[in-house]
């Protein structure tokens, strides 16, 4: 592709860039620019050094917050606002909106007024001052429309993505009373320095400043490059900056030397997210002087792929300035050797050029995306990106996760046995424990089981610390206690020992030593606990297949001691839990291992070696809603596939409630022995994919993708973030993580498929209002350029003089601003709508000519029926080609707004036909008007409009008979 194409192939950029509007089209800069890394480049560390922060991660907690000028409560909103004015909102790649003024300007400079100015200044320097404050007045309209439509759609956007933006939990300090402290030192010479307590607030993340203390914990997005002041078993998932596949713990203080900023245990970066645990952080750089700020901006904006919504804009907008810039020279030479005027043929040739370009259609484009995005938020779907509503509409295939999607989202614990499926309040008592106090992102399973004992199901209040809430981390000393022994289990861990720990009349002494957190790699996580002077106890919960893996021994009730693990009876235990999923439950099991008392740090390698107590099992039954949602997506041409990291006997059970049938399922270590091709193959055949971690559901992703389906996928935790960045479409709820809502361009109100399947059909009634106004522009430019051609060749005279047409194309663009407002038969929005060039190039060499046919019949008419024959007689010619094609144009899109009869079997709406009728009487009224004159028009003969009658009503029969045979060939 040589520079000039590259150009022209960016005209759509162009616009938004000019109006500063590309934030409403592209995802945010926030993973991105990771993700364009390439996957080979992610997995080695990111070279980024800091010298305010390698500065901050060595001084201690007070002297950090000093070197940022900040407190220990925090900073003042009349602080942060200053520091706001200095350094700018916290966004990495910020485009400000243009102001009134600018914008203005802009709407103003484009080919259409540009031109129309010069031929204002034309009149003036011939004196024709009439013209010239008609020509003028045409010149505000245009700009004032471009304007208030912009307007309107820019401020719409932005209201709907505020509605969903991420915010952050900041200290701020109050500042204190003035007038308190002004009359103490006036009436008692005392000089007070009152302090009200520092509170928290809720911020959007844009808003944060260096010297804020922000508040994290368990699913929140780093916003900012932070020091962290406290933190409370805080793990920080930063793979993306060094390659790390495990979440990395951070502390306050460092304990070791570091060479790498990321090495460094007290700092954490933008771009990153807490997998578990708390912290108090200091922002110490925001936006562009963060290390994602680094990153960005080494990724040039020309390296940006484009969507497929710009490249479908961008190659129509290329197609009609190809014609423009083919005829335009054409026009210009016929024009010139054969009517001498060189001056006139020149203006003529630009009319023409100014009207072949197609200077509304990204107006247009950006007004009915606004519009539809609008409407999809009175349903519950907020578009955070404009474009993304084309591929809402394109979406065939849908992934989703089972939980809350396709079940009711209300996990209660059903059933707490030990190994072989007795009922066991032992094991109840360990899950609460580990649940109790776990800080990361506590899930549906970890509140089913805190409900359940709330309620009274079993008695684990015995181990209950009263003093404690969820999340606390209590100390103490910890007594030792024996070693590992040779035969049994690592610590010599008894059931009846525990057991008794349990049954103890007063445990409010339980406290936890540490935790392990969750992963997708282990697939489990673990707290440890002590009470008194009891050993520490590892408590690990987590998926069966990965938890046996980790446990040797098993507890049993009929014996003292824990039994060895082995093959006979590793079978019996498969058949349990095989058992517990065909009834539809969902299965963790629960393990523990005694730790030596003197041991400080654990770590993953504690998980091993341990006892298998049992299970909890969990129900979670389909939605009501479900089943009919499928059959409706299915009816639309969505096939949706469940993709998730339970077990693939429970997910195939509920899947079969809500009318899967018999569906195959792929599990995740399936996949991991698949090559890419084999993938690609197989994701086609299977609907339900099970025991997935996000790699695996990052790759389904891509390989349904790679087999040319427009794949939409819906998800809310952190797990997720890296398939919603792959597909073409993310879709995530405003109750998930920030992490997903950031990674989404699509965020639901209601977790439903429901609300999902309006949407699609919103999304694709806007891309078929979008594509009307694009078929109608290349067509209709496409069918002007035989009549301009044939005009300039055969007349003594221009068919229409540069005025003229400047004029036509003005009121033919007032006439399409009601497209977005329009209806959309059932029809068209019962498949998924796609882009396809290969589609609007034929429609328009099928559709174009036919109004060529009219125009050329008009010009027979007005030459040879009513004497419009020669120089002095120009005027009535071109008045009666002006009407007629004023009314074919604008009557066009009735014509191709739908596959069916217009005005009989599909009507458009009130919006659109009320501009329309308006138009009309605007083009037959204005040759009869007092302004006839100073367009160079002339009043037309009565007889002229009984052939302007037929006129149209042939252009409509030939169009729709030309239609019955496009949809017989080409579909619609």
């Amino acid at each position: 592709m040589n520079g000039f194409e590259t150009f022209l192939r960016t005209l759509f950029s162009l616009f938004l860039t000019r109006r500063h509007t590309h934030r409403h089209f592209r995802r945010q800069a926030i993973l991105e620019s990771l993700n364009r890394l390439g996957s080979g480049d992610r997995q080695a560390p990111l070279r980024y050094e800091s010298r305010t922060m390698r500065q901050v991660a060595t001084d201690d907690v007070p002297a950090a917050i000093a070197r940022l000028h900040s407190y220990a409560d925090g900073l003042t909103g009349t602080e942060a606002e200053a520091r706001r004015e200095r350094f700018g909102p916290n966004e990495v790649e910020h485009e400000k909106p243009l102001p009134a003024w600018r914008h203005l300007w802009h709407c103003y400079g484009n080919p259409f007024n540009l031109l129309l100015t010069v031929l204002a200044f034309i009149s003036v320097l011939t004196q024709d001052l009439k013209a010239a404050v008609v020509i003028g007045t045409m010149v505000v309209l245009s700009t004032l429309l471009r304007f208030v439509q912009e307007g309107r759609s820019n401020r719409a956007a932005e209201r709907l993505k505020a509605m969903v933006s991420n915010t952050a939990t900041v200290i701020r300090r109050r500042a204190p009373d003035a007038a308190a402290v002004a009359i103490g030192a006036r009436y008692f010479g005392v000089h007070l320095h009152p302090a009200p307590p520092a509170a928290s607030v809720e911020l959007p993340i844009s808003q944060l400043v260096p010297g804020d203390h922000v508040i994290l914990s368990a699913g929140d997005m780093i916003p900012a490059d932070c020091r962290v002041l406290t933190a409370r078993d805080l793990f920080v998932s930063q793979g993306a900056m060094t390659g790390e596949s495990l979440p990395v713990e951070k502390f306050a203080e460092i304990d070791r030397p570091f060479t790498s900023v990321f090495e460094t245990p007290n700092l954490v970066f933008m771009g990153t997210n807490v997998v578990s645990g708390s912290a108090t952080v200091l922002v110490v750089a925001t936006g562009a002087r963060t290390c994602f700020g680094a990153l960005s901006a080494r990724v040039s904006a020309t390296d940006r792929t484009q969507t497929a919504f710009e490249a479908g804009v961008n190659g129509v907008s290329w197609l009609l300035i190809r014609f423009a810039l083919v005829m335009a020279p054409v026009v210009l030479f016929i024009n010139g050797l054969t009517k001498g005027d060189w001056v006139e043929a020149s203006l003529f040739a630009l009319s023409v050029a100014v009207g072949l370009t197609p200077e509304m259609l990204p107006m247009i484009v950006t007004s009915t995306l606004a519009r539809g995005a609008v409407t999809l938020s009175r349903r519950k779907v907020i578009v955070k990106r404009l474009d993304a509503i084309q591929n809402f509409g394109a979406m065939d295939v849908l992934c989703t996760d089972k939980t809350g999607t396709i079940t009711q989202d209300r996990i209660a614990l059903a059933r707490h046995t030990d190994a072989f499926g007795t009922p066991s309040d032992t094991v109840l008592r360990y899950a609460w424990l580990n649940s109790f106090y776990q800080t990361g992102l506590r899930n549906l399973l970890d509140r089913a089981v805190l409900e359940h004992v709330a309620q009274g199901h079993a008695t684990p209040s015995h181990a209950t610390p009263s003093h404690a809430t969820p999340g606390d981390v209590m100390s103490g000393d910890v007594t030792s206690g024996d070693g590992p022994s040779g035969d049994g289990p690592s610590g010599d861990v008894m059931l009846d020992d525990v057991t008794s720990v349990h049954a103890a009349p007063d445990a409010r002494d339980w406290r936890k030593v540490d935790e392990i957190p969750f992963d997708f790699v282990r697939r489990r996580m673990s707290v440890i606990v002590a009470e008194g002077s009891n050993p520490p106890v590892l408590i690990c919960k987590g998926a069966v297949a990965e938890m046996l893996a980790a446990c040797a021994w098993i507890a049993d009730d009929e014996n003292a001691a824990p039994r060895r693990l082995d093959d006979d009876m590793l079978e019996r235990l498969h058949a349990v839990t095989r058992d517990l999923n065909r009834q539809g439950l969902r299965v963790v099991a629960v393990a523990i291992r005694e730790m030596p008392a003197a041991q400080a740090v654990y770590s993953v390698k504690d998980e091993a070696g341990l006892t298998l107590v049992g299970y909890i099992a969990f129900l979670d039954p389909p939605k009501e809603t479900t089943a009919p949602a499928l059959r409706a997506l299915a009816a639309h041409g969505v096939e949706v596939k469940v993709l998730t990291g339970d077990s693939e006997l429970v997910t195939a059970q509920v899947c079969a409630q809500v009318g899967f049938g018999h569906a195959r399922f792929l599990t995740g270590p399936q996949i991991d022995s698949m090559s890419d091709s084999v993938l690609a193959h197989a994701v086609g055949k299977h609907r339900i994919f099970a025991r997935l971690t996000p790699q695996h559901k990052e790759r389904i992703v891509r390989a349904l993708r790679d087999g040319g389906h427009v794949v939409g996928f819906m998800g809310d935790g952190i797990n997720d973030a890296a398939a919603l960045r792959a597909a073409d479409i993310g879709i995530s709820v405003d109750t998930g993580v920030d992490i997903a809502k950031e990674a989404a361009d699509i965020i639901l109100l209601e977790k439903s498929l429901m609300v999902l399947e309006e949407g699609v059909l919103e999304g694709r009634r806007t891309f078929c209002n979008m594509l009307k106004y694009i078929r109608m522009t290349a067509s209709s430019n496409f069918g002007n350029v035989f009549s301009v051609l044939a005009g300039s060749a055969f007349l003594p005279f221009l068919p229409m003089l540069p005025l003229q047409l400047l004029v036509q194309n003005l009121l033919y663009d007032l006439s399409q601003t009601a497209i977005p407002f329009d209806s959309v038969d059932r029809a068209l929005v019962a498949r998924p709508l796609k882009w396809n060039p290969r589609d609007i190039g034929r429609f328009m060499i099928f559709f174009g000519p036919v109004s060529s046919v009219f125009d050329i019949a008009t010009f027979v008419l007005m030459w040879h029926v009513f004497g419009a024959n020669s120089l002095d007689r120009q005027s009535l010619f071109q008045s009666g080609w002006f009407v007629e094609g004023l009314l074919t144009q604008t009557l066009i899109v009735h014509m191709i707004r739908t596959p069916k009869r217009p005005f009989i079997d599909s009507r458009a709406a009130w919006p659109l036909m009320l501009m329309t009728v308006l138009i009309a009487a605007a083009g037959i009224a204005l040759p009869v008007s007092p302004l006839a004159g100073s367009f160079g028009l002339q009043p037309l003969p009565p007889a002229y409009y009984p052939w302007l009658a037929g006129m149209v009503l042939g252009y409509a029969v030939l169009t729709t008979a030309m239609k019955i045979l496009y949809i017989r060939r080409f579909g619609w």
